[in-house]
């Protein structure tokens, strides 16, 4: 367990400034670790995927709803959670979300992130 630590990707994130980081999960039970990281390294961010957001730490989730509303994405773990039900239950939530920072965490931080690999280039039509 010691291994999956955020403490270790802060130093990861210092030594490699040009390297963007994406990290799995709510980081439990190292999310403040996690955070405190977040809030220094730039190239690091955090995925929500894994576990439902009722049973994500209110702490985390305020911070993506503010500070770090930059730096969080969408993800829902599927197949063993569903993004419907990840987005149920994400709208069941307690934290205040506004608008324009719930269309950064579903999808406008993943695409800039993504903007200049080959699936940045991708284009989706409905």
């Amino acid at each position: 367990l010691d291994h999956t630590r955020p403490i270790y990707l802060d130093s990861l994130a210092a030594d490699f400034p040009g390297l963007t980081i994406i990290r799995a999960h709510p980081s439990w039970p190292w999310h403040e670790e996690m955070l405190a990281a977040m809030q220094h390294k730039t190239n690091l961010f955090n995925d929500l995927s894994g576990w439902s957001p009722k049973y994500t730490p209110e702490v985390l989730l305020r911070e993506a709803a503010t500070r770090l509303q930059d730096r969080f994405l969408f993800g829902s773990d599927y197949p063993f959670i569903t993004p419907q039900r990840w987005l149920k239950d994400f709208e069941a939530i307690k934290i205040d979300f506004k608008p324009e920072v719930r269309e950064k965490l579903m999808w406008r931080n993943a695409q800039k992130l993504l903007a200049h690999t080959a699936v940045g280039q991708m284009h989706f039509s409905a």
